[in-house]
């Protein structure tokens, strides 16, 4: 067996310098702890001293959008409270050294205020100060299924902006950013919602603001991807949706209502529906008379075949997804056979058509005044 020591140097003395480089690797090992943990040291202790006395504060200018409510006679120690537990501002420490270095601070008053989340405390006290647009005045709700002409009436009411402002808006339809295929037509593209009017708001901003949550809920149920499915245009299945959201009220019964509508189109038929002639007649009924239905309005489909011209009025969220998924099936035909209960029954054929009808007119005589005829 060969040794793997030097054959020059006598067994003793190698073992020795084995010992002495395994004590210098030690020493090494040992020296590059220290160096190593002092530097740790060092790091930890030079952020410390450079961050001491710093606030915890954000670099905003801010993330999402929320509503904060300051209440009448809050004291600044409490505003800031709450808008660190809002998660406005990071700590009752930033909003304090704001407090100092502002002397308009006393100035905040009561009311609700549109802010963001992760605000610089600075930049949170001064919309406070002086908050514009960021003042919420009211608060207001325009529901589901009015018409352009019914929801003007609800903004002025609700608003209490002047009538003719609404109507000089809706005159320069360019203002509201109305999507491409509205080819500067308003109406059904006023989303109805809950919706806070600030300090500065006008009939336009208002109007825009609802166009523009038209938009995003569109955007977020891919309203235009799904009607390029459905081989039609976003305009028309906007007008289906109008339509659904005028015709019944229960869930079940809307994505039913779009097939039946998608069905009579496909065969080339008349929709004939009572919701596009109230419109075109302006009434207030659900249900219409024979010399109604008689109407020369394009709007008419008991006279005209294919869709009415527009919508017949602004749907919610739950009838434009209804009308972009239609649910599968053959049906033809649907008939509201209880106007309390919105219960709604659909049929395939003529014969079947003609029962449910007929449980709608019985409906109708032991109502007496509910139904027109």
């Amino acid at each position: 067996m060969s040794s793997m020591l030097d054959p020059e140097v006598p067994p003793s003395q190698s073992e020795e310098i084995a010992r002495t480089a395994k004590g210098c690797f030690a020493v090494f090992v040992a020296a590059a702890v220290l160096v190593l943990g002092g530097y740790f040291v060092w790091d930890k202790t030079s952020t410390f001293l450079s961050t001491f006395g710093e606030v915890p504060d954000y670099p905003g200018p801010g993330r999402t959008k929320i509503l904060v409510d300051v209440p009448e006679g809050a004291s600044l120690d409490v505003i800031g409270g709450l808008l660190v537990e809002r998660g406005v501002v990071k700590s009752r420490k930033a909003w304090d050294r704001a407090v100092r270095t502002e002397e308009r601070a006393t100035s905040i008053q009561a009311g609700r205020y549109l802010m963001k989340t992760q605000m610089k405390s600075i930049d949170a006290l001064r919309l406070l100060i002086n908050p514009g647009s960021s003042k919420i005045r009211l608060q207001f709700t325009i529901p589901e299924g009015l018409r352009l002409s019914a929801q003007v009436d609800a903004l002025v009411k609700g608003t209490k902006i002047k009538k003719s402002a609404y109507q000089a808006a809706l005159d320069k339809p360019k203002t509201l950013r109305l999507p491409k295929y509205a080819k500067q037509r308003p109406e059904g593209f006023l989303f109805p919602d809950t919706y806070e009017l600030t300090a500065d708001s006008t009939a336009t901003s208002t109007l825009k603001q609802m166009v523009g949550q038209y938009k995003a809920v569109t955007r977020e149920i891919e309203f235009e991807a799904d009607a390029k499915k459905l081989k039609r245009t976003p305009y028309e299945v906007l007008i289906v949706a109008s339509i659904i959201e005028r015709e019944v009220r229960r869930e079940e019964d809307r994505t039913k209502v779009a097939r039946v509508i998608y069905n009579r189109l496909d065969k080339d038929r008349k929709l004939e529906l009572d919701s596009t002639v109230t419109y075109a007649e302006k009434l207030k009924t659900t249900t219409t008379t024979a010399k109604a239905r008689k109407s020369k309005s394009k709007y008419n489909t008991y006279r005209y075949k294919g869709l009415p011209p527009g919508p017949i009025s602004a749907p919610g969220k739950a009838a434009l997804e209804a009308a972009a998924n239609p649910e599968k099936g053959k049906w033809l035909y649907f008939v509201t056979v209880n106007l309390d209960t919105g219960e709604t029954k659909f049929a395939e054929n003529l014969t079947d058509f003609e029962k449910i009808r007929l449980e709608f007119q019985t409906w109708c005589q032991s109502h007496p005044g509910r139904c027109e005829s």
